[in-house]
């Protein structure tokens, strides 16, 4: 009905110049007449008005009377008693009123009474209000006064102008968005006007992805390591053989953590192709028969068993690799760390996966101690947020002396275990 308005009225006229007007002439909602407007694309240029309109308070006074005349009106000819005077008015009157009419010199309060000054008084302030209810214009003066007692308020009236455009239609064609199925066959596709693509217009914002929590936690100790001067291990290849996974680290060959339960040992290749030989050879003799303090474990070392490949169980591995290269050449300080994926065949719950990552660092250094040790891993969990440490002895086979890290958690009100180390 709106749009029918609209159209009909432009079909004989150039303009419509204000959107207000029209709806009051036709008896159609404003609100209804704009939304036409904005939807044919047509309004020229917008109108603004400034309206005053009655707060709730400045309505209870154009009904009821001022604050200050209904105080007069409640002094009697012969004058009252303040405690008379209070009862008869409520004290949000009463107190307004006294401030107003003493200011106009209506009334005079004294000690214990009330007296009127004046025998008669106008309600100017309800008169201006009664005004503007009914729309008729108030001088400048008398607006500021009732803004300062917030008695009005401003209300923006927004219209709009429309011109007749060169597209004109007396009645709206809808223009398709979509060519369908049913268009084709009944031929309408021939008759049918498209909506315009706007180019420039924003799309629905794209849900992009985040990074997961693990790698976010993964990047942040990578940051870590390089603050503290270490250098990257190459952990690329999840494949290791079994003399870098456990026998280069004297794990023994019957230690349960080799069996098929705990390790995923890989069908093709099922071996690996080389080893060190001279090294394996040092191995070999300290896991049977001991060397560099140590007794060994007095059986006999199987190389079949080292040649089998599995899916690395610890980057530790790497470590050894890194520590046998180290000593190929000129020996020198280093400072190595490694952050990869590790796999253990595990039965998968809440606190278990099959795969999981390992954060490594790796001290290469003459004269080291355990006071060094610990002064590391202090400074390390401490760019974490962990400071509360404590060290427990430990049983690695591949260090000694062996030290679990503890961090007390302030949330959980408990120590949490949060690594383990060694020399």
């Amino acid at each position: 009905m709106a749009e029918e308005a609209v159209l009909g009225y432009l079909e004989h006229s150039v303009e419509i110049p204000d959107s207000g007007k029209f709806a009051e002439k036709v008896g159609i909602d404003h609100s209804e007449i704009v939304n036409v407007i904005k939807s044919l694309n047509g309004f020229g240029f917008d109108i603004k008005r400034e309206k005053w309109v009655l707060t709730q308070e400045g309505e209870l006074y154009a009904k009821f009377g001022s604050p200050e005349v209904q105080l007069f009106l409640a002094v009697p000819s012969e004058g009252i008693t303040r405690e008379g005077l209070q009862e008869k008015l409520k004290s949000s009157i009463y107190k307004i009123g006294s401030t107003q009419a003493i200011k106009n010199k209506w009334i005079e309060m004294g000690k214990s009474q009330v007296s009127r000054k004046v025998e008669h008084v106008s309600d100017n302030v309800r008169d201006l209000l009664i005004r503007i209810q009914n729309g008729e214009a108030v001088i400048a003066e008398d607006i500021d006064i009732l803004k300062r007692r917030k008695l009005i308020i401003s209300q923006i009236w927004k219209g709009y102008s429309v011109t007749k455009g060169p597209n004109y239609a007396p009645k709206r064609k809808r223009a398709a968005t979509d060519l369908t199925r049913e268009n084709l066959q009944r031929g309408e596709w021939k008759d049918l006007e498209f909506k315009e693509y706007n180019f420039l217009a924003k799309g629905q914002p794209t849900e992009g992805g985040h990074f997961h929590p693990l790698k976010k936690a993964c990047c942040r100790t990578l940051r870590i390591f390089l603050q503290m001067g270490f250098e990257e291990m190459p952990t690329d290849k999840y494949v290791e053989s079994s003399f870098w996974n456990f026998d280069a680290l004297f794990q023994p060959q019957q230690h349960p953590a080799r069996d098929s339960h705990d390790t995923f040992f890989l069908e093709d290749p099922a071996t690996t192709c080389s080893l060190p030989e001279d090294y394996v050879e040092r191995v070999k003799k300290v896991h049977e028969s001991g060397g560099y303090g140590s007794k060994g474990y007095g059986c006999d070392w199987e190389r079949d068993e080292a040649n089998k490949n599995v899916l690395r169980t610890h980057t530790t591995a790497v470590s050894a690799r890194m520590l046998y290269a180290l000593a190929q050449g000129t020996f020198e300080p280093k400072r190595y760390y490694s952050i990869d994926l590790v796999f253990r065949n595990e039965a998968v719950d809440r606190t278990h996966l099959a795969e999981f990552n390992q954060i490594e660092g790796l001290v290469c250094d003459r004269g080291l101690t355990l006071g060094h040790l610990i002064g590391v891993l202090e400074s390390f969990f401490s760019r974490i947020g962990m400071s509360k440490l404590k060290f427990k002895p430990a049983y690695n086979p591949y260090t000694e002396p062996s030290m679990e890290i503890f961090s007390y958690h302030e949330g959980q009100q408990k120590w949490v275990e949060i690594g383990n180390s060694g020399m």
